[in-house]
């Protein structure tokens, strides 16, 4: 097997510390190989001021990643799997999904609070994400929503400098740069419910480099493959973006797969939200119904006016 396999990934430090995650991971398997970090930027780190709702194209911190590696520039590249196209190119495959050890969305605040509810009327919450637009304004309408971009640091940054009351990040974001310290609380995946396969790393490869897959499907976790899959076959169903007020969180226990979803306005009021249980072996099966049943409930007219 060759000695040196070279890694894709975008250049900011959560990026960096999840892609040393999957490189430790694999140095356990194979002490003898090196792996070369390339850091290469995207359309997503040169544009930091339009509010991702607004955005119109997928790929936007991935597809110059998936670039490289179709060029031959890298051999693998890794990814947060939330920010996958749900559409992937035919000559790339995820080889391996793993670390996903936080699945949930957290809160961080200038005030200690351990609840939604104790904020008050008017409080300014940052958040870059429709999805959780809807979901807070269904929680507390009185609330004010402010569109924050940035890396993750530079978001806590506005927060500490009073731009907003708190900000909402995913957690594992957070965790993953050492600054759990600065977590008020986390949100209940069933309650609030998460973007697809957030918190999992995705490990992409060319489909035909048979070296290169067998070396990254050593760290596959089964069961966060499973569940980030079922999750985003919810968004494949429902035809929507993964910049859609919708979300997606699976769960395994024994052999049956629970799968919680939702769709909904931005302002939270015509909220959709179902719940199914079966086999974990039937999960993309799972995942389709689940979806039809939101479509069939009112989803299809909120995502053509979505899309007006």
């Amino acid at each position: 097997m060759r000695k040196v396999f070279i890694v894709a990934t975008r250049g900011g430090e959560l990026a960096i510390a999840q892609t040393e995650i999957v490189t430790d991971a694999l140095k356990k398997f194979y002490p003898d190989i090196q792996f070369k970090v390339i850091k290469i930027t995207t359309k997503g780190d040169r544009d930091r001021r339009t509010a991702l709702w607004e955005l119109k194209d997928s790929g936007f911190f991935t597809s110059q990643l998936e670039n490289a590696l179709l060029a031959g520039q890298a051999d693998f590249a890794v990814h947060s799997f939330k920010d996958l196209p749900t559409r992937q190119r035919k000559e790339l495959t995820i080889a391996a999904v793993c670390d996903r050890q936080f699945a949930e969305d957290c809160l961080i605040a200038t005030d200690a609070v351990s609840s939604i509810e104790q904020f008050r009327p008017s409080a300014k919450i940052g958040t870059s994400s429709l999805r959780r637009v809807a979901q807070i304004r269904r929680l507390r309408a009185d609330l004010e929503i402010t569109a924050v971009r940035g890396n993750v640091k530079t978001r806590i940054r506005r927060l500490d400098k009073g731009g907003v009351d708190a900000i909402i990040l995913a957690r594992a974001g957070i965790e993953r740069l050492d600054l759990g310290r600065r977590i008020c609380f986390c949100f209940d995946t069933v309650e609030f419910i998460p973007a697809p396969a957030q918190g999992a790393l995705a490990v992409q490869t060319r489909t035909d480099d048979a070296v290169t897959n067998g070396l990254v499907a050593a760290i596959d976790d089964e069961d966060a493959r499973m569940t980030s899959f079922a999750e985003r076959q919810v968004l494949v169903t429902m035809q929507c973006g993964c910049h859609a007020p919708v979300g997606a969180f699976a769960k395994i226990t024994g052999g049956n797969m629970e799968i919680h979803a939702f769709i909904s306005d931005v302002e939270g009021r015509n909220f959709i939200r179902r719940q199914i249980v079966g086999p974990a072996k039937e999960s993309d099966k799972l995942a389709e119904q689940i979806a039809n049943d939101l479509l069939s409930s009112g989803g299809k007219e909120i995502l053509a006016y979505l899309e007006k």
